[in-house]
């Protein structure tokens, strides 16, 4: 395989780590958090002026008509900075499941107001019984007429306090735990029956609890095939969880660069710390974690476009399990190379550990990927020539 970036690619690298390093440092970003929707809505807008929004959608809707890797380019820059705008919830998920299971009018309606800046959106996939597993829904849509009657209730919908429609799964036919049988619903915020409670995430982010009852959906507003989500759902899935792998890599390389710079600066008995041979290997051990992920996050990045959906699958699992693995060694070496600073809120090496672990757990932590690898037969030497 080839991993070079193309001429495009490495410009659109230095375009948005050039916008990062000078609109988005620590203290910009507490700023931001502490705006009415917990994120910046003018950071939103200058999203949309460089068409980051756009990359992933077609040129006919007013994209760019961008793939996985220019997708891992900008969540790399944005796990970087810890950006809190909902880019994962609107362009990659929701944006996602609209690329490729919306019919004509919903993608020529939704797309360009998402590629614009003017609209957000959200993916209400988890229950609370549902855990990691994606196809056990117990959200209830019963077709009444000419419409359908949604019933239950969501549980960490990221961005879900501020999107304007939410795009929520919901069982239409077969058991709690059946693949079959599970449809995709858009739904308005306002509509009668829906009630959302908003809350802020340990890493500073926001999300919301969507609760639904006899919730009118009309029949336009159903995405793709009522009872054959899931095949969509989990390939987005998929897709937003090599996204959240490139953001870890950003994330991971800049708690390296703080921790090296401040074992070069900390002095302890008139001798800066860095001297000590035995936090120069732990230095090192940490930059071995890091490249680490950052290759298997490129190997999944190449991978994730891919039809066949075992070797998809395969990537992105082993991926995730190398991304959990690392949150942990990279995040446990940089709060104890700290010491008690880094344990403290105005210093930012906490809030990137905050962030690592949430990504290890978002749509399942290593273990359950290892397992979920295990059952596909590992990563096969023959699937990496």
């Amino acid at each position: 395989m080839k991993f070079d970036l193309s001429e495009e690619q490495r410009l659109l690298t230095e375009s948005v780590e050039r916008l990062m390093l000078d609109s988005y440092g620590f203290g910009d970003r507490r700023k931001y958090g502490g705006e009415v929707p917990g994120f910046s809505e003018a950071m939103w807008e200058r999203y949309a002026e460089l068409g980051l929004l756009a990359l992933p959608f077609s040129q006919e809707y007013g994209g760019f008509s961008g793939g996985p890797i220019e997708t891992m380019i900008v969540m790399e820059a944005f796990g970087k900075s810890l950006i809190l705008e909902p880019y994962l919830a609107t362009v990659v998920l929701a944006g996602g499941l609209l690329r490729r299971g919306g019919n004509e009018a919903q993608k020529t309606e939704l797309i360009p107001l998402i590629v614009n800046g003017r609209a957000k959106l959200a993916f209400a996939y988890a229950e609370p019984q549902s855990r990691y597993d994606l196809f056990h829904v117990e959200t209830q849509a019963k077709k009444q007429g000419t419409f359908w009657a949604l019933s239950g209730v969501k549980t960490l919908v990221l961005h879900g306090n501020v999107a304007g429609k939410i795009i929520v799964s919901a069982r239409t036919a077969g058991g709690t735990r059946e693949k079959n049988g599970i449809g995709l619903f858009l739904v308005d915020v306002h509509a009668p029956g829906l009630t959302r409670r908003p809350f802020l995430t340990q890493d500073g982010l926001r999300g919301a609890e969507i609760a639904l009852e006899n919730v009118r959906v009309d029949e336009s507003n159903l995405i793709g095939d009522p009872e054959g989500a899931f095949p969509v759902i989990s390939r987005v899935a998929d897709e937003a969880v090599t996204a959240l792998c490139a953001e870890a890599v950003g994330c991971f390389t800049k708690m390296q660069a703080i921790t090296l710079g401040y074992l070069k600066t900390r002095e302890q008995f008139g001798t800066k710390i860095g001297s000590f041979q035995v936090l120069q290997h732990r230095a090192v051990d940490m930059l071995v974690e890091l490249e680490q992920s950052r290759s298997m996050t490129l190997y999944a990045a190449m991978m994730v476009g891919e039809d066949n959906a075992i070797e998809r699958e395969r990537a992105v699992s082993a991926a995730k399990v190398q991304i959990g693995r690392s949150s942990k060694a990279i995040g446990h070496q940089s709060i104890q190379l700290h010491g008690g600073i880094g344990m403290t809120m105005e210093y930012s090496i906490g809030h990137y550990f905050k962030r690592v672990v949430m990504i290890d757990t978002l749509f399942g932590d290593a273990d359950h990927y290892l397992r979920r690898l295990a059952a596909l037969g590992g990563l096969r030497s023959e699937s990496i020539n």
